[in-house]
Formats: structure tokens, sequence, C-alpha cells
């Protein structure tokens, strides 16, 4: 498997970094990481046993470069790598809204005439090992670039290939998708408080019921919306509470905030 510098060791990093050291293919040794934080630094050192430093020119003989940084910190992140990035390299982007032509662009060097580089958008459930990741190949990737990094992002959960005008849309749903659900299992507890439930008993149920929910839709063939309809009995209790979601434009309201999602992206790429 091919070694892996991870530039940038924030959250996702280590969920990545965690599903391959899941996997019996690699080992701490085959992985390091560059950040300039500390306390990163240390998890990833003591934590993980991955070596962990602040420079850059630590990717020299990798075979893959996992671009973890914020989108804001892309352009300089790219600066320090050029010199040492090769043509030998895979560069795979995690960063939202920024275009494998924008990377393309600024690891051209005499190194690396046309910089293999593959676009991902990962989410949070990589860390239990239950992520989906989207991919799309750059310029000048191979399809053997794809393959290899499907295997790493496999590691924490299952992978779908997109065209690159689509991880736009990914990220809206998939990659922000996690905070949506945290959110809607807090308004869950927080409705059941308003029915007199205790804060505690309000929140174990709700958390639980998502727990549950998502384990069946993981077992069963059936799609969600004939979970939904089993699960709910003409005239019963559930079905009045999905109506009234029906009613307050649910619907709706879930596709502008996944437009919503999509827009930041693509400004965060300007």
């Amino acid at each position: 498997m091919p070694s892996i510098a991870f530039l940038g060791a924030g959250n996702m990093a280590e969920a990545i970094a965690r599903g391959l050291l899941r996997t019996a293919e690699y080992e701490p040794a085959d992985l390091r990481a560059i950040d300039p934080n500390p306390d990163r630094q240390k998890l990833f050192r003591d934590h993980l046993g991955i070596p962990c430093s602040t420079g850059c020119d630590s990717i020299a003989g990798v075979d893959t470069v996992i671009l973890a940084v914020k989108p804001f910190v892309v352009a300089e992140a790219l600066a320090q790598i050029q010199p040492a990035f090769s043509a030998d390299m895979v560069l795979i982007s995690i960063a939202a809204g920024i275009s494998s032509r924008f990377i393309e662009e600024r690891l051209v060097s005499a190194n690396a005439s046309q910089p293999r580089v593959i676009r991902v958008m990962p989410n949070t459930p990589m860390l239990v090992g239950k992520g989906i990741s989207a991919l799309a190949r750059g310029t000048y990737a191979t399809e053997q670039d794809l393959i290899e990094a499907e295997r790493i992002f496999a590691a924490g959960g299952k992978t779908v290939r997109v065209a690159e005008p689509l991880i736009d849309a990914v990220t809206a749903l998939s990659g922000s998708g996690p905070g949506y659900l945290f959110y809607l299992t807090d308004a869950l507890a927080r409705a059941g408080v308003s029915l007199g439930l205790p804060d505690e008993v309000a929140a174990e149920l709700a958390r639980q019921t998502v727990i549950g929910a998502g384990a069946l839709l993981e077992q069963s063939k059936d799609p969600p919306a004939e979970l939904q309809r089993k699960v709910t009995t003409p005239g019963g209790t559930t079905q009045a509470g999905i109506e009234t979601l029906q009613a307050g434009g649910l619907d709706a309201l879930l596709a502008k905030a996944l437009a919503a999602a999509a827009k930041r992206s693509r400004e965060l790429g300007k």
C-alpha cells in the first residue's frame, strides 16, 4: 500500500488515519503528518504512533499526500509543499470547495509537470468506520490512482465515484449531513423535554432512537420510504407527526439547507 503524509492533522485526518490503522495493511510507520498545532502533534504521536512535525519537506519520499487543511489556507499549504512534490506522488484533497484545477496549477513544477490530483469529500463517521466518501479524479490522475484512493477511504467506510462538479452537492448532503442529524437528535430531545420528560431521559431516548434507526437502515434492504411506511400505521401517532412535519415544509426546508451548504462550498473555492 502507498505510504501517506497528511498535510494537516485535524479531525478528518485523524479519522482517515484511524481507519487505515484498523486494517492489516497499514502500520504507523507507513504514515506521517504535518501540523503546526502542538496538541494535534501530540495526539498523532502519542495516541496513534504516527510521526507528526511542522516541516512540509517531510512529504519527501511518500507515495500519497492527503491535503487536510482548511480551505482558506490551501494555497499557502500548496506553496510550502510544491518544491518537494514530485511526479511520483498523488495528492488527495479533502478541502471543501477547492477544485482539482486550482490545486494542479499550484503544484506544477519541473518535478511535477502534470500533478496527479484526486478530490474527495469524506465525512466524520469515518472515525467509527461508518463513513461515506465521494471521489472525483482530476485532470492527470489515473484510474489506478483512483483505485488506490478508494482503498484508503474504504478503510473508514464506503466510497462512491462522482463527477467533480457534483462534489459541492456531496459536501452539502453527506459531508455536512452528520451535523444535520446531530442537530435533529438534539431537537428531538428538547421537544421531549417540552412534553415533560426529564432532560436525561429525553436525551437518551432521542440518541438511541437515531442509533437504532440508523442500524435498521443499514441492515434492511428496504429504502427509507418503505421503512417509514412500515412504521406508520394509518391514523396512528407516527402519521400524525409526519403529517405535521410535511405541513410545516420540512422537505422544502431540507432542500434549502442543502442548497445553502452547496453554495457555501462553491464560495470557499473562490
